[in-house]
């Protein structure tokens, strides 16, 4: 009995430490969000996640398009697990929309389209 914990405590530190020598694997800090004085849309969500795997290619379109005049950030969850729970996501997908003062007002649950995202900053920018 004695030899099996051992070598289950033994083999529960190798699968850590790998882990922990994985790339990726440790927690990495949220940017800033919002951006202070930038209109700011964050996507939490994670690479793995269907969704937010289609949503990718958009969101690398919009930060390229939206440069200098609002900010468009992506939060991986499962690689930062204290942004879930700060910004009190309950799905992912999870997209939020700042203003320039940074106060929150939008927030959309699931895969959200170029269009949606553009008319939603293209309106806060109107602001």
């Amino acid at each position: 009995m004695m030899r099996r914990l051992l070598l289950a405590a033994l083999l529960a530190l190798a699968v850590a430490a790998t882990a922990l020598a994985a790339p990726g694997v440790l927690p990495v800090p949220s940017p800033a969000v919002p951006v202070k004085g930038m209109v700011t849309m964050v996507d939490l969500g994670a690479k793995t996640c269907i969704p937010c795997k289609m949503m990718a290619p958009i969101l690398v379109e919009l930060e390229k398009q939206y440069r200098g005049k609002a900010a468009v950030l992506f939060i991986d969850v499962r690689e930062d697990y204290d942004a879930a729970r700060k910004f009190g996501i309950r799905a992912i997908p999870t997209q939020i929309f700042y203003d320039k003062t940074g106060r929150e007002v939008a927030r959309h649950e699931g895969f959200m389209d170029k269009k949606s995202i553009s008319d939603k900053l293209n309106q806060l920018l109107a602001k």
